[in-house]
Parts: C-alpha cells; structure tokens; sequence
C-alpha cells in the first residue's frame, strides 16, 4: 500500500493493526503528525489501565493515516475514546471524512472521541469546528511554544534572549555538561522533586519508563537529557520524538546543596538554562527540524506559579502556538460525561494545589 492520496471524494476506513513497525512508520511519514500517536506512548498508557487500539486509515487501497486512540474506562458501562495529539493525517481536510470512519471502532459505552489534530495554530485561526468535529477543551497542554531548529546555529542563538545568551555563556564558563543520559535514577530524582516543589501530580515511575523503553523499540526516539556540574545533575528532560520533531514532555531543575570544600553555598550555575539550549542543539544535531517546549498556561499571568517556567520558555525565542481539541459525541450521555470529567478533574486540582484552575 503506498502513501499517496487519492481522491478525497473516496470514503475512508479503519485497519486495526498489531504490527507496531509498520504503524510507527505510517505515523513518522505523515505530514500531521506527532510522537504521542507513536506505539510507544500507547503502551505507556496501558501501565495506567488504559487500552490502547491502533489503526491505518486507508481510502480505497492507499494509506492516508494512522490513529491511536486511547479508551478509558470511566464508571461500569461508561467509557471514552482519545486521540492524544492525533490522528496522523495526510490531511486535515480528512477529519470530517474520519469522522465517520471512526465510529466503526466505537462499543455503546463509549460516549465520546476527543482528537488533538497535531498542527499548531496561531491563536486568529483556529476553527471552531471540523464538519462533525466541535472544539473542545483539551488533554494535552493546548498552548506550547515551539522553535524551527533549521536554521543555523548562530541565528538560533541570536533568537534567544539576552538574559538567556548571557546565562548559557555562564554555564559554559561553569563547567556545566549537557547530553542525552542513561541514568533514568538521575532524571527521576529531578522530576519527582520538581513535582513536590510545584504541587504537580506525576503517574508512577513505571509509566515513564514503559515509555522510555517502548518509544525506543519501533522506529521512534524517546530520551533523557541532563545538565550536570561536577557530576551531579541539576536540570533535565524527558523527550519523546516523531518525525522531524521533539517533544519536551517532562522535566525540572533542583538546586546543588553540596557544600563547597570551604562549606559556602556553591554558585548558581545556570543549569536550567543550559540544558534548554543544550536540548536543542541535541535535537538539531539528531535531524529534528520542531522543537516543541510543551506546555504554556492558556493564559499568561505573573500572579500564577507558572510564570517562571514560561518566562524561561519564552527566552528561547520560538512561537507561541495552540493545539486545539475537538470532540466527536459518540452517545447522548456525552455532555452529561464531559460535565463529570471536568468536576473530577476540578476536585483533583483542589486538592493536589487549593486552587480549581488546571496548571496550564
């Protein structure tokens, strides 16, 4: 089967696949696409209790995508289907073609589809709809800033801000190493205690490293980065790839708390800021064109916890993006479920920070 498109007159179908090579390389291929749709994340979902279900979408005999859709089990007899930043497509101008397509995948309990069509939007353009499909509130972060990794170097550089030039320089006058890392340990121990610092949830160990492992397995990348100073490591992040882009989907930084030989607090070596420009360059020098940062509040406030990570996010030029969601009722209960999602997901916010506002 090839990859051209034929006619969109020609209606599509699902082909439900177990050959996780062969589905990886339709979603790498794919124009709209993105690494949360790769065979890896899936099975890290399924650590969750989540069932992954993986598909070619096919229109006559010719590949036009690909679609993993996650089914989560709400209440006995309730469940519900999700897209995470997919389907891949040849073309958006499929969606309302998969629309009807997708429902053959569909059991009574699922009430409804959400889908994250993974092309970034400038906030002007975002529609509110595609035929069937109606905008949605979001899983993923919906606001992210992502940078072109094309260019040169040297205008990558310049394209940072100079508070940002001035502290990887620093960094490097530190001693500050940044590269890809095998010690999960290390990572592991940065994210949980960013996580605490900033009253963030985090899904257990084994979902990262399921992850990790599987997203290396069929054709895809999925990699730890780290900056140390003197051997301990400071700042790191978890990524995942598709395609020509890479996806920051985890991470944070701790202060060095050793001592120096005098017993004085040791220097801030700019360890965040090194590793962000040190991941890019990473990713630039492994063929990935999108570096997507992952994540930004949907509204920037200095009065939210947050601002310190967009400021930072910011300094690495790049543009501001959305990742809208759209949702396919599958059942008249669907807006009574999306009623009850967003109250447990409300009363998860309160009591994790004492505040119902979503982090992002």
């Amino acid at each position: 089967m090839s990859a051209a498109r034929p006619p969109s007159s020609a209606p599509l179908r699902l082909l439900a696949t177990q050959d996780a090579r062969r589905y990886d390389d339709v979603v790498r291929s794919m124009p709209v696409t993105s690494a949360l749709q790769g065979w890896g994340y899936g099975e890290a979902r399924r650590v969750l209790g989540q069932t992954p279900l993986r598909y070619l979408i096919l229109q006559g005999d010719d590949v036009v995508g690909a679609v993993q859709l996650i089914r989560k089990r709400l209440l006995p007899g309730f469940t519900t289907l999700y897209a995470p930043r997919g389907p891949a497509l040849a073309s958006l101008d499929l969606l309302p073609a998969f629309a009807q397509a997708v429902r053959s995948a569909a059991r009574p309990s699922d009430a409804f589809l959400k889908i994250e069509p993974p092309v970034p939007m400038s906030a002007e353009h975002i529609p509110d709809r595609y035929g069937p499909w109606r905008r949605t509130e979001s899983e993923q972060p919906e606001h992210t800033i992502v940078s072109d990794l094309s260019q040169p170097e040297d205008l990558l550089f310049s394209g940072l801000h100079s508070m940002a030039r001035r502290n990887v320089r620093a960094a490097q006058k530190f001693g500050v190493t940044v590269a890809r890392d095998p010690n999960f340990d290390d990572f592991w121990e940065i994210f949980s205690a960013t996580n605490e610092r900033a009253k963030l949830g985090a899904f257990p160990r084994a979902y990262y490293e399921t992850m990790l492992k599987e997203g290396n397995a069929h054709g895809g990348e999925a990699y730890v980065v780290l900056a140390r100073h003197e051997g301990r490591a400071l700042a790191g992040g978890f990524f995942v790839t598709m395609g020509q882009g890479t996806y920051y989907l985890f991470g944070g930084s701790v202060r060095d708390d050793r001592p120096t030989e005098t017993g004085e607090a040791r220097k801030d070596v700019k360890a965040p800021t090194a590793f962000y420009w040190g991941a890019m360059l990473d990713a630039k020098a492994h063929g990935y064109t999108l570096f997507d940062f992952w994540g930004i509040p949907r509204t920037i406030s200095e009065d939210k916890h947050s601002i310190g990570l967009v400021r930072m996010k910011e300094s690495f030029g790049g543009d501001k993006v959305w990742y809208p969601a759209y949702e396919l009722p599958l059942s008249p209960l669907a807006p009574a479920v999306a009623r009850a999602l967003r109250w447990r997901k409300t009363q998860n916010n309160l009591r994790k920070r004492g505040s119902a506002d979503d982090v992002l």
